[in-house]
C-alpha cells in the first residue's frame, strides 16, 4: 500500500458517484489550493526564516547534532569558525563599531570529542587523585542534602548559608553553578545531570531584588556557565548565561564605561561600594569580566558584551599611572580618575586585572595586542619595584604599595602570581624574558609553600609578613585565618604543568591532606580560623570557590596534562575554563 491511503476514511476509498463532475472541476481546486499556499508562505516564511536563522546563529548544536548527553564522559569543542570582522576585531583587541550582523559569527559544527580520562600512568598518582575526588563528593553530597538551592554550605549546622555579595538572602544555587565545570572534569556524570537539571528548571537571576557582586556574579555564574557550555555543548548552559550577563550590564552604564561594583537584578539599578575610596570602582572587578564577555559574544555572535569590556580595557591604558606603569587599587567610574587612596596590590583589590591581560592574550590564541602590551608593561613595574627577597633566608615575596611606601606583607589571595607569571613566561617572546619569570614564577610558588609549611596546621594564613622577625608567618591573630582559598594550590597547578618538577605535586599533596586533616567536618569542609592551631575553630561556611577551584586545580594537578591542556583552554578567575579562540 502506498502513501497514507489506508489513513483516509472509507468512504474516500469508494468511486465517487459525481466522478465526471469532479474530474471537471480538479483543475481549478488545485489552481485555487497552490494560489493560497503561496499566499500564506509569502505572509509567514520571513518569521520562519528569521526564527530558523536564530536557531543557527545561537544554539548550532542542535542543528549539528553536537548535543550531548550530560550524563555521558565529558566532551569539548574545540573548533569555531569567526567568520565576522568586528568580533574578530575584538578578539585581536581593536575595538568594533557595534553594527556587526550577530548570524555572521558561527560555530563551526565540529561534533565535541571526549575528554581524555586524565589517569597518571602512576598508581600512587591516581590514588592521590582519588582522594581529591572523595573530598569533592563528601563536599556536593552534603550540599545536596543540606543546603540544596542554597548559595552555600554550613558544614558544621548543616544547613544553607549565603552572603551579601549573592543578594542577601537569595536562594541562587551559586555552588551548583560554581561546581558545575569540576563535578564535569571528575566525571561525576550522575552529579553533574543533577546539577544541569536545577540549572535548567530552577535558576533564576532576575528574581533577585537586591544588590548582587556585578564581579562575582560574573566570575562564578557567567563564567560556570559559559565553562559548562564550552565542555557539553548543551545550550540551556549558554541561554542561562545571556540572562544572567544582561542582568549585569546596567552596571556598565556610566560616563566613562568602567562597570560599578553592585547592580540589582530585578530594578537594574546599579552602585558602587560605598566603603571603596569614596565609591569609586575596584581595579580587580572591572578589570576581571574581560573573558567571559568575550566568550559570550564568541558563543552568542552579540558584540556587545566584548564591547563592554574592550572598551574598558582600552581606557585603562590611557590612563596615566603614577608610580611608573603600576595601576592604582581604585577609578572613579564618573571622573576616569584613580580614587583619593595612593595604593597598588596584587592582592586583594587589584590581582586579577593583571590576571586577565595574560589570560587574554592566551584566549585569543596570541591575537589580542593591546592586552599582551600591558601585561608587559605592569609586569615589568611590579617586578622592578614590588618584588622583594627577605633577610633571613631570601625567599622572593610581592610588598604592597601605598602612598610611595612598601609595606612587607603577602596576601594569600596574592600567591596565584606564581601561577599568572609562569602562564606569562610560556608565551614570552625571548629566551632571557622566559628564564627570567619562570625563576620568579617558582621562587614566589616556594614562598606560598613556605606559608603553609610554617604553620602548625600546615595550611597557608590570610597574610603573612616579612620583617626582622618574621619570614612568610602572619603576625596578627586577625590574619591566621584560612577560608579555603585555592591561590596557592593554582600556582602549584601552573607550576607542576609547566615544569613537572615533582616539588610542586608533593606541596599539593601536603596541601590536599592538611585541608582534608583541619577543615573537613561530618557534614562537608570548613574554613578554619587559626591555621596556628591545630585545634582551631571553624567558619562554618563551605566557600562555593572551594569546589570550583581548590579541588578542581588539586585534582588537575593528580592528572595527566591532557586533561584540560593549557593549549586548548583558559582558566577564568573562578578555574573555569574557557575555550581558547581560534579564528
Amino acid at each position: 500500500m502506498s502513501g497514507n491511503e489506508s489513513l483516509l476514511p472509507t468512504y474516500y476509498q469508494k468511486p465517487f458517484p459525481f466522478a465526471k463532475l469532479l474530474k471537471k472541476y480538479v483543475p481549478l481546486i488545485a489552481i485555487s489550493i497552490l494560489l493560497t499556499l503561496s499566499l500564506l508562505c509569502y505572509v509567514f516564511m520571513p518569521q520562519i526564516q528569521s526564527s530558523t536563522d536564530f536557531v543557527q546563529r545561537n544554539w548550532p548544536s542542535i542543528l549539528t547534532d553536537d548535543t550531548t548527553d550530560p550524563s555521558s564522559p565529558s566532551t569539548t569543542t574545540k573548533a569555531r569558525v569567526y567568520k565576522n570582522e568586528g568580533i574578530k576585531s575584538i578578539i585581536t583587541g581593536d575595538a568594533s563599531d557595534g553594527k556587526e550582523s550577530a548570524g555572521d559569527v558561527v560555530t563551526s559544527g565540529v561534533k565535541a570529542v571526549p575528554l581524555p580520562s586524565g589517569d597518571d600512568p602512576d598508581p600512587k598518582v591516581r590514588e592521590r587523585r582519588d582522594f581529591v575526588k572523595d573530598m569533592m563528593r563528601h563536599s556536593w553530597d552534603n550540599y545536596v542534602k543540606y543546603a540544596w538551592g542554597h548559595n552555600e554550605l554550613k558544614p558544621v549546622s548543616h544547613t544553607g548559608h549565603t552572603s551579601d555579595i549573592f543578594g542577601g538572602d537569595s536562594k541562587l544555587g551559586a555552588t551548583v553553578v560554581d561546581s558545575l565545570s569540576t563535578l564535569y572534569i571528575m566525571n561525576m556524570t550522575d552529579e553533574f545531570r543533577t546539577a544541569r537539571d536545577w540549572v535548567a528548571t530552577s535558576f533564576d537571576m532576575s528574581a533577585v531584588n537586591a544588590d548582587v557582586s556585578v564581579f562575582e556574579t560574573v566570575i562564578r555564574f557567567v563564567g560556570g556557565l559559559l565553562s559548562a557550555y564550552g565542555l557539553t555543548n548543551d545550550a540551556v548552559f549558554l541561554q542561562k548565561a545571556v540572562e544572567v550577563a544582561d542582568h549585569m550590564l546596567p552596571a556598565y552604564n556610566t560616563q566613562t564605561g568602567l562597570p560599578l561594583a553592585l547592580v540589582n537584578p530585578k530594578t537594574g539599578k546599579a552602585k558602587n561600594y560605598g566603603w571603596a575610596s569614596g565609591g569609586c570602582s575596584i581595579l580587580s572587578e572591572l578589570g576581571s569580566q574581560h573573558l567571559e564577555f568575550v566568550y559570550l559574544s564568541a558563543a552568542t555572535g552579540d558584540p556587545k558584551y566584548a564591547d563592554k569590556v574592550t572598551k574598558v580595557r582600552q581606557f585603562m591604558d590611557q590612563m596615566v599611572k603614577p608610580h611608573d606603569g603600576l595601576y592604582l587599587n581604585y577609578v572613579n567610574p564618573l571622573t576616569g580618575q584613580w580614587g583619593g587612596e595612593d595604593q597598588v596590590s596584587m592582592g586583594a583589590l587589584g590581582d586579577s586585572f593583571y590576571e586577565y591581560l595574560i589570560k587574554s592574550w592566551v584566549q585569543t590564541n596570541g591575537t589580542d595586542k593591546l592586552a599582551l602590551k600591558m601585561y608587559n608593561e605592569a609586569i615589568a613595574a611590579v617586578d622592578k619595584q614590588l618584588v622583594q627577597k627577605s633577610a633571613q633566608k631570601g625567599l622572593t615575596y610581592l610588598a604592597k604599595l601605598s602612598y610611595g611606601h612598601l609595606e612587607h606583607k603577602m596576601e594569600h589571595l596574592a600567591c596565584f602570581t606564581g601561577g599568572m607569571f609562569g602562564l606569562g613566561a610560556l608565551h614570552a617572546s625571548d629566551r632571557r624574558t622566559k628564564d627570567h619569570f619562570m625563576a620568579l614564577a617558582a621562587a614566589l610558588t616556594d614562598t606560598c609553600a613556605e606559608s603553609y609549611g610554617r604553620t602548625a596546621t600546615g595550611i597557608g594564613p590570610e597574610a603573612f609578613y616579612f620583617t626582622e622577625t618574621a619570614e612568610a608567618i602572619a603576625i596578627n591573630q586577625y590574619e591566621k585565618y584560612y577560608i579555603l582559598r585555592p591561590e596557592v594550590v593554582e600556582s602549584y597547578f601552573y607550576m607542576w604543568r609547566l615544569t613537572h618538577d615533582q616539588r610542586f605535586r608533593d606541596y599539593a599533596w601536603s596541601a590536599a591532606q592538611a585541608i582534608n586533616t583541619h577543615c573537613r567536618t561530618d557534614y562537608g569542609f570548613s574554613g578554619i580560623r587559626n591555621t596556628s592551631d591545630v585545634h582551631s575553630a571553624k567558619d562554618d561556611v563551605q566557600q562555593t570557590f572551594f569546589l570550583a577551584e581548590t579541588l578542581k586545580y588539586l585534582y588537575l594537578i593528580f592528572s595527566s596534562d591532557d586533561l584540560i591542556s593549557l593549549d586548548d583552554w583558559v582558566f577564568n578567575t573562578e578555574a573555569h575554563p574557557l575555550p581558547v579562540l581560534r579564528p
